[in-house]
Parts: C-alpha cells; sequence; structure tokens
C-alpha cells in the first residue's frame, strides 16, 4: 500500500496597510481548514490564486473558481471551505464598512452576486495586493483601491454605470499636480487630496492620467527619483538620500529609481566621475 502523501504546510501572512479603507490583508494557503460559519465587520474582497473555495451565503452555496473575484458583505454569515483535493491559495482584503470605497447600499446587491467574472476587477485586485506589499507605496495602493471600488459598484449597480463615467476633468487634475509638486518629500494622502480638490478619489485619479498620461504615484515618484538623482551626483550616499526625497527606506529608493533610471542609485553613484 502506498504511503499517504504529506499534505503541504498551511500558510497564512496578515497585515494592517497604511491605507485608510484596508482594515486588513490576510493571504493564505490551506489544504484541510474549513471556516464554520462566522462573520465580519467588513468587507470580504476575496480572489483565488490556485485551487478554489466552496462557501456557503444566506443559505445559497456559492464558489470561486480560478478568476472569479467573490465580494462578501459585512455582517452576512459565511462558510468556507476547500473545493479541491490539494486546497486553495487565496488573497483577501477586508475593506472598512465605514471608511472603504463601498456603501451599506451595495450589501444587498452583494448577497444576490457575490462571485463577478471580471478580468479587469481582478487584474486590479491583484495590482492594489502587490501595491498594499510595499511600505512607502500608500499613494499608489489607495489610487489602485479607488479604482476597484469604482468597479465593484459598477458590477453591483449595472444602471448606475450605463449614465457612464463623468468626464476628465483637466481642472482637476492641475490641481492634483500643483499638491504633489508642493509636497514631493511628506507626499500627501489621496483622501486629502480628494478633498482639497473637492472630487471623488477615482474620479481625482483618472482625470490626472488622462491629463497627463501618467498615474498620480508614478508622477510622485519619477520626481522624488529626479531629487535623488541630484543629491548623487552631489556626493550623498544612498542611504541618506532616500529619506531625504520622501522614500519610506533605501529599498524603496532602489526598487523605484531602477525602475526609472535603469539601474540602482548606488551603481550609478558608482558611475559618476567629477566634473572636467
Amino acid at each position: 500500500m502506498a504511503a499517504d502523501r504529506p499534505s503541504p504546510r498551511e500558510e497564512i501572512t496578515a497585515w494592517r496597510p497604511r491605507v485608510k479603507g484596508v482594515a486588513e490583508v490576510f493571504h493564505a494557503h490551506f489544504t484541510r481548514h474549513a471556516y464554520p460559519m462566522h462573520v465580519h465587520d467588513t468587507w470580504t474582497l476575496l480572489i483565488v490564486d490556485e485551487g478554489a473555495v466552496r462557501y456557503d451565503l444566506e443559505r445559497h452555496e456559492h464558489g470561486t473558481p480560478l478568476g472569479t473575484v467573490s465580494l462578501l458583505p459585512p455582517q452576512v454569515p459565511h462558510n468556507g471551505s476547500a473545493a479541491t483535493p490539494d486546497g486553495f491559495r487565496k488573497r483577501v482584503l477586508y475593506l472598512d464598512p465605514g471608511a472603504g470605497p463601498l456603501d451599506p447600499s451595495l450589501i444587498g446587491p452583494a448577497v444576490d452576486s457575490p462571485d463577478l467574472v471580471d478580468p479587469l476587477l481582478r487584474h486590479r485586485i491583484g495590482q492594489l495586493h502587490t501595491a498594499l506589499a510595499q511600505p512607502g507605496d500608500e499613494l499608489e495602493a489607495a489610487a489602485r483601491l479607488a479604482l476597484v471600488g469604482e468597479r465593484l459598484r459598477e458590477r453591483l449597480r449595472p444602471r448606475l454605470s450605463e449614465r457612464g463615467r463623468p468626464a476628465p476633468d483637466r481642472r482637476v487634475a492641475g490641481s492634483l499636480r500643483e499638491l504633489l509638486d508642493a509636497r514631493v518629500v511628506e507626499g500627501i494622502d489621496l483622501e486629502e487630496a480628494a478633498g482639497l480638490v473637492h472630487a471623488h478619489p477615482a474620479h481625482l485619479v483618472r482625470s490626472f492620467g488622462a491629463a497627463y498620461g501618467i498615474a498620480p504615484h508614478q508622477y510622485l515618484m519619477a520626481r522624488r527619483v529626479d531629487r535623488a538623482r541630484g543629491l548623487l551626483l552631489d556626493g550623498v550616499a544612498p542611504g541618506e538620500v532616500a529619506t531625504a526625497v520622501g522614500f519610506y527606506d533605501q529599498s524603496h529608493l532602489t526598487r523605484h529609481f531602477k525602475r526609472v533610471v535603469g539601474v540602482p542609485p548606488g551603481r550609478y553613484a558608482r558611475g559618476l566621475r567629477a566634473a572636467p
């Protein structure tokens, strides 16, 4: 008789990012664990990367095959277990119902249709998870969260999406650019910027991209990289440069510097030569 195969080790990673509206990020690989009926105070936004999950919500059975986005409303009981022999690997965002992108009016539509087959939405959620895992990229994460929320609202309220989104606004884009230029080092929270400009965060992000061909967080990081180059040319050490221009730490500077310049800041500094 063949020996039983050892089951893969179950793994979890959880953290609370510094992004308003996201109460928790939870990544897990489960093979045997089955969730009993339970509730959350938050919205549960779930994608499955391997395997599949089955769950009951309001006495109806649902599932999350690969490619599906599941949105479970706050305070609605549900359970969950693997729908495949090898378990499942999932990424979850728990979104604050008070400060997040979703309001209570969406609870009914989410109960009726919690599973959404939407490749664009799933791609955006994946991008959001990537941004949330990088300290210092909170502006990018907030912008991506705003676009995810917008897409969810469109899917759950199709009649609203039929009216179309508001057209990009160059005044709004220009005002945000002025704010970013004034706060290159300290940065600015997307919600604060939206309040100062009097625009919804998703509209603010879309207007900026339409006006300048670059996302707000990309613009801010490019401005910081430009300042970093100047300090490196002056002979300042990369570790000091990172904090001086607003990056979270040296690795944060390195990631964005290499993306823009093509080489990490240390190599850039080693390649400098004295002025003739």
